[in-house]
C-alpha cells in the first residue's frame, strides 16, 4: 500500500486529489441543497390561512367612497392587496355581491352602487377581474365573498335600479327590520341567487366562494319575517316552520357546493358564520356560552351539520370575543369548534375581531395589543385550527394600537401557504 503510493506519478496524484476535492465538493453541495430544502420547508412549514376581509357594503373598507374615478378605485384596491402582503397574509376575501348587486359585469344583477354611487352604472372597469389577477400576481388567494339574500339596507324598492330583479319580482322580496331581503323559502329565489353568484365562478378563477353570517336575517324584536305564504305553499313536509327554514338554507349550501365543484373543481366553498351555533343551555351539543343569538335557532343556519357532513370546504366562525369574555369566551369557543371540525373534511379557520383592538367602546382586553396574538397562541394547541381571517382591511392597514403588528411579530415571521 505504502509502496504503491510512493510510486504514484505526480499527474496521477493530482488527478486523484482533484477527484477527492470534487467528491467532497459534491457532498458539500448536496449538503447545502439539503439544507436549502430544509430551509424552504421551514419557510413554508405549514399550510395556514392568513386572511383579511375587504368589505364593500356601505363602502366599509373599499372603495373609500362612492363615485371615485376608476384609477383611484383601482389604486385603493391594489393598496389593500399590497398591505396584505406586507403583513404576511396570504388570502384576501373580497365582498363582490354586497346587496344583490355585482362588482363584475353580471348579466343577472346591476353594478353595485358602492362603485359609482348609482346602482346599475358601469364603473368603467372590472373590479373582480382585476382583484383576481392582481392578487394572484402577488401570491395571494382571492376568495369571492357573496351575500345570498340581502337586497338593500332600506325598504324602498323604487330606489333600486330599474333592472333590478327585486323590482321585476317584488313577490320574491320581504321587508324586515328596515331592510329588504329575498325570501329563502321560494325555490325560484334559491335558483336565482345561485345563478347570479355562480356567474362569477364561471368567469373568474376565484380560489373560493365565501358566504358570511347572513342567511335568514338577524332577529329584530317585535317584528316578524313574513314568509307565511311561502310556508303554506312549500312547507308541507314540515310541522315546524323553523325546520323548514333550516332545510331551505341546507339546500342552498348543498346545491352551491355541488355547482361550484361542477363548474370549477379547484374552487373551494367556505362560510363564516356567527360564532355560536347553539348554547349548551339550549342543546347539550352546544358551546359553553350564553349568546343572545344562536345560528341554528335565529338564522336557521345549521353550521355544525355543514361541517360534520363535509358539505363545505372550510368554516370560519366569527369568534369576535376576547379571552375571558363571560358570555362568549374565545378560550371556550375555540376548543368547541375544534371538536366540531375533528375528523371532518372541513377546514377550520377562526374569524378575528381586529376591528375591536383599541376601540375605547370595547372591554379592557381589547385595549391590550397582545390580545389577538394570544388567540393565535391558543389556537396552536388545536391542530384542527388551520388559520385566521381578520376583520377587516381598514384595520389591517391602520393597526390602531399595533395589535396586527404584534401578531405578525409573534406568529408570521415566515410565510405560509393557504391550506387546500
Amino acid at each position: 500500500m505504502l509502496h504503491r503510493r510512493s510510486r504514484m506519478s505526480r499527474r496521477a496524484f493530482s488527478l486523484t486529489a482533484l477527484s477527492a476535492v470534487m467528491a467532497a465538493g459534491g457532498a458539500m453541495m448536496a449538503g447545502a441543497a439539503s439544507a436549502g430544502a430544509t430551509n424552504r420547508k421551514r419557510r413554508f412549514a405549514d399550510r395556514e390561512m392568513r386572511g383579511v376581509w375587504v368589505a364593500t357594503v356601505a363602502n366599509r373598507d373599499w372603495p373609500a367612497r362612492q363615485g371615485l374615478p376608476p384609477d383611484e378605485q383601482r389604486a385603493q384596491l391594489l393598496a389593500h392587496l399590497d398591505t396584505a402582503v406586507s403583513r404576511g397574509l396570504n388570502t384576501v376575501v373580497l365582498q363582490v355581491r354586497p346587496t344583490a348587486d355585482a362588482l363584475w359585469p353580471s348579466p343577472h344583477e346591476p353594478w353595485s352602487q358602492v362603485l359609482t354611487g348609482t346602482q346599475g352604472q358601469d364603473p368603467g372597469w372590472d373590479p373582480l377581474g382585476t382583484a383576481v389577477a392582481e392578487a394572484h400576481a402577488r401570491g395571494l388567494q382571492l376568495h369571492a365573498w357573496f351575500n345570498p339574500y340581502r337586497i338593500a339596507n332600506h325598504t324602498d324598492l323604487g330606489r333600486l335600479a330599474d333592472t333590478h330583479p327585486a323590482r321585476t319580482h317584488p313577490d320574491w322580496v320581504v321587508a324586515y327590520g328596515g331592510k329588504l331581503y329575498y325570501n329563502p323559502g321560494l325555490p325560484d329565489v334559491r335558483a336565482f341567487v345561485q345563478r347570479a353568484m355562480l356567474d362569477a365562478v364561471e368567469k373568474y378563477p376565484v380560489d373560493a366562494v365565501h358566504f358570511d353570517d347572513y342567511f335568514y336575517p338577524y332577529p329584530v324584536a317585535g317584528q316578524n319575517f313574513d314568509d307565511d305564504e311561502a310556508f303554506d305553499t312549500y312547507g308541507g313536509g314540515f310541522a315546524v316552520r323553523a325546520d323548514w327554514r333550516r332545510d331551505n338554507i341546507d339546500k342552498l349550501i348543498q346545491e352551491m357546493a355541488d355547482a361550484i365543484r361542477r363548474i370549477r373543481p379547484t374552487t373551494q366553498f367556505g362560510i363564516s358564520p356567527f360564532g355560536v351555533w347553539r348554547n349548551a343551555g339550549t342543546d347539550p351539543l352546544g358551546s359553553d356560552t350564553q349568546g343572545g343569538v344562536e345560528t341554528y335557532d335565529d338564522l336557521y343556519a345549521d353550521t355544525r351539520t355543514w361541517v360534520r357532513e363535509g358539505w363545505i370546504d372550510y368554516i370560519c366562525p366569527q369568534l369576535y370575543w376576547n379571552i375571558g369574555f363571560a358570555v362568549a369566551d374565545y378560550a371556550k369557543l375555540l376548543p368547541w369548534w375544534a371538536e366540531v371540525a375533528r375528523g371532518s373534511r372541513t377546514h377550520l379557520y377562526l374569524g378575528e375581531a381586529l376591528y375591536k383592538a383599541g376601540d375605547p367602546a370595547q372591554p379592557a382586553a381589547w385595549q391590550d395589543p397582545a390580545e389577538l396574538s394570544r388567540h393565535l397562541t391558543l389556537a396552536k394547541d388545536h391542530p384542527e385550527a388551520r388559520g385566521h381571517i381578520y376583520f377587516a382591511a381598514k384595520e389591517v392597514a391602520a393597526d390602531r394600537i399595533g395589535a396586527m403588528a404584534r401578531v405578525v411579530a409573534d406568529h408570521y415571521e415566515q410565510p405560509a401557504i393557504p391550506p387546500r
